[in-house]
């Protein structure tokens, strides 16, 4: 956490349920001696503390600025509860950056597994991972070459081929065997010299090139 403060980033998380948290001080001060910083521990039981932020689904989110005695530095906590049959399932999300919303720090923590599985994909798919460059430019030349195949590209032409089909999920593995199989036509139609474009017309070619891909 200091290492992300250092270069001007903020952190965005999740706390356990027992984390050790304390509410600032906002009332009058004495006139002399130590200023009162600390009102009591948090306990989530008792949300008087809380902000009420607005209800998102069957979620009710709160919020609050607290302190983190053992991350030494004061958080925005976003309490995130959903009542599910007779449980009340409870989240709770912090924030280094104390200005932040606690709906852009709900949208931000709830937008991770999408974030987690580009990078999945970039390394199984598109090569992140498989560059061996030492420099920092060419590391960065090399995260945006996979990184643009896989967001812009593949993604691209996954949404042009699906355009009407509001249902349709993404995958890169059939996009992978696809790709796989319209190199492996083009191959076997030079071999026999056989001109591709008199098969790409055809419904068969559709048929060919998806041989194999993940039913989504």
């Amino acid at each position: 956490m200091d290492g992300t403060r250092d270069v001007d980033l903020h952190l965005i998380g999740k706390l356990h349920h027992g984390a050790n948290l304390r509410y600032l001080y906002t009332g009058p001060q004495k006139p002399r001696g130590h200023r009162k910083q600390y009102a009591g521990k948090v306990v989530f039981t008792d949300l008087a503390g809380f902000e009420f932020v607005q209800h998102i689904g069957h979620q009710t989110l709160y919020t609050a600025v607290v302190n983190s005695p053992t991350l030494k530095r004061n958080l925005r906590i976003v309490y995130v509860c959903k009542p599910k049959n007779d449980q009340l399932l409870t989240a709770v999300l912090f924030s280094t950056n104390l200005t932040l919303s606690a709906i852009a720090i709900y949208r931000y923590y709830t937008a991770r597994f999408q974030i987690e599985f580009l990078f999945r994909d970039a390394k199984q798919f598109t090569g992140l991972a498989d560059c061996q460059a030492r420099s920092k430019e060419r590391l960065h030349v090399h995260v945006n070459a996979s990184m643009t195949v896989l967001i812009n590209l593949l993604k691209r032409g996954d949404r042009h081929q699906h355009e009407h089909d509001t249902e349709h999920v993404l995958s890169i593995q059939s996009w992978t065997i696809r790709k796989f199989n319209e190199h492996q036509l083009a191959r076997f139609t030079t071999m026999v010299d056989v001109d591709l474009t008199s098969i790409t017309s055809l419904p068969l070619y559709e048929e060919l090139i998806n041989y194999g891909v993940i039913a989504a």
